[in-house]
């Protein structure tokens, strides 16, 4: 089973996701409510997978993407957002984003792009 950081400002956001994925081949072992807090997240816990939202406070989740990138440039990144411009998902993809998930997104997105990373 693939373990799932869920990086979002919004914690209805946090909970839709883990309700989502959770037990359906993936288990989120974490949650961060920020991009600073996420990218200390991920560096204690190591997980499989990051969703994260793009629009959040303090460092902004292309950010956070970068540092998390960084410090592991194996790392699988999906970014969420509500915000489907074009520019913002070119730049998280140039910064090594796996893929990019616009809000709102089904069950069924969330876990067919999970499982293709």
């Amino acid at each position: 089973m693939k373990t799932v950081l869920v990086i979002d400002d919004s914690e209805h956001m946090r909970i839709t996701i883990k309700g989502m994925i959770n037990d359906k081949g993936f288990n989120v072992i974490g949650e961060a409510g920020n991009g600073n807090e996420g990218v200390e997240k991920y560096k204690e816990l190591k997980p499989d997978i990051v969703t994260m939202d793009v629009t959040m406070s303090g460092i902004n989740g292309v950010e956070a993407l970068k540092q998390i990138v960084k410090h592991d440039p194996g790392a699988s990144v999906i970014m969420v957002s509500a915000m489907g411009q074009d520019i913002v998902v070119k730049d998280a993809i140039m910064s090594g984003a796996k893929g990019f998930i616009v809000k709102p997104f089904s069950e069924q997105q969330i876990l067919e792009t999970l499982g293709k990373i």
